[in-house]
């Protein structure tokens, strides 16, 4: 019985990559990447020994801030972030229907007045 094969370097920073994005835990990963404790034990010794702090330096690319945008349609609230215990008391039907003034169908339904709002 011996050592499984190594995942290659672009496998295991795909794997990072998708952890990150995803922001699920180790355990998490799919097995196509891989066997999730070779990967965090890979991503621990590269952390340690500055890897990723050297790739980032290498990638760093001068950025002209002035015309950075995000993009508000990317960003997704948090599945807790609907609402709930602390949210507005107030619904939007109580809040439209205090500015709508009450109106009965009887005075939209006359006939010579069918169309006329009182």
């Amino acid at each position: 019985m011996g050592r499984p094969p190594r995942v290659s370097n672009r496998g295991f920073l795909n794997a990072v990559l998708w952890k990150i994005r995803t922001g699920v835990p180790w355990r998490d990963l799919p097995e196509s990447f891989g066997a999730w404790k070779t990967i965090y034990s890979r991503f621990r010794r590269w952390a340690m020994r500055g890897h990723f702090t050297a790739i980032f330096e290498a990638l760093h690319i001068n950025v002209n801030n002035k015309w950075n945008a995000i993009d508000g349609s990317y960003i997704r609230a948090h599945q807790h972030s609907a609402g709930g215990k602390g949210g507005p008391r107030k619904t939007l039907s109580a809040s439209l229907a205090a500015a709508v003034p009450r109106r009965s169908m009887r005075v939209l339904m006359h006939k010579g007045d069918r169309y006329k709002l009182r």
